[in-house]
Order: structure tokens, then sequence, then C-alpha cells
């Protein structure tokens, strides 16, 4: 299920980037697009999958806890992060880059080692065993 193929990025501010994981707050423009199955996913190791010419990382971390993340490095711009280091910071879980280690909130996508790096993060949920990602029209 990993993709290596490069696809652009539109430039965006750092407050458009940065989103909880999690949020009872739904904008009405939000739009769910089913990933895959939980069961395509094993616990705290990351793939990557195309949704709406997108690359995203995803990360499982339990049964129900489930991240998800933008593929592209923000310090390098190479799509590795599906192939971080998936640890944590106190009770925030994290994920290293392979390329350089910085280590970023999979919560919130704010890098611990530098930062003026911010990695977007994406909602997600599960419904009837599939993962669904939040994108905003």
């Amino acid at each position: 299920m990993t993709i290596t193929q490069t696809l652009p990025r539109p430039a965006l501010s750092r407050a458009a980037l940065a989103r909880p994981a999690v949020s009872d707050a739904v904008p009405e423009s939000a739009v769910w697009e089913r990933a895959c199955r939980v069961d395509d996913l094993e616990p705290s190791w990351g793939e990557a999958v195309l949704i709406r010419m997108r690359q995203i990382a995803l990360f499982l971390l339990s049964p129900k806890e489930v991240y998800a993340v933008e593929h592209e490095d923000p310090a390098r711009g190479a799509p590795v992060m599906a192939r971080g280091i998936v640890g944590s910071r106190g009770d925030r879980p994290t994920i290293a880059s392979p390329l350089h280690k910085e280590v970023y909130d999979l919560g919130t996508g704010e890098c611990f080692t530098d930062p003026a790096l911010l990695l977007r993060t994406f909602r997600t949920r599960i419904v009837g065993g599939f993962i669904e990602i939040e994108f905003d029209d």
C-alpha cells in the first residue's frame, strides 16, 4: 500500500496546517473519505495512502486510536513520514522523521525539535471497521 509518487503541495499558513486529531467541532464543508480497513494497519507502524491526490501517512496506535498526517516531510519535502519512528513525549504520541529525526506531535503536528516546522494533521474516525479521514472542501 506504500506509494512513491511525489505530488506538489499547496502553500499553507502555519495556522491552516495545525489541526487536532480529534475535535467536537466539524466544519460544514468537511468531507470524510474512506482510507482503508483498520485491519490493514499494523500497530505503531505507518502506511501511506493516496486520497484526493494527497499522500497521507496513517498510524494505528491502538484499535481505536488512528492518526493521519501529511506524508511529506516538512523539513525536506520528501514523501517519507509513513516510515518514521513512532514514539511519545509524555502522554503525547509522536512521529520522528526518518531523514533527520525531527520529532512531531501526531495530534497537533507541532515539531518538538524545531518550532519553525509543522506537520499537517488530519482528523480520523473509525466507521464499520474502516478508517476515514476528514478533508475540508
